[in-house]
């Protein structure tokens, strides 16, 4: 999310105001922090950045 939101020169403040979204999930999504994300909030994230869910996250493998 902060490659992202980098590119499109979005603040973490910005973001929270414009979609709602409370600004400490988004500082933890930014940071690659968050344990879960609730699913609205992964819509609202993909309709405001114009991203498909593939470009927010990624899948790791536990070991």
């Amino acid at each position: 999310m902060s490659r992202i939101m980098g590119e499109k020169r979005l603040k973490i403040s910005i973001v929270s105001r414009d979609t709602g979204i409370n600004r400490g999930t988004i500082t933890r999504l930014y940071y690659d922090e968050a344990e879960r994300v609730e699913l609205d909030v992964i819509g609202k994230l993909c309709l405001y950045l114009d991203v498909q869910i593939d470009e927010l996250f990624e899948v790791e493998r536990l070991e």
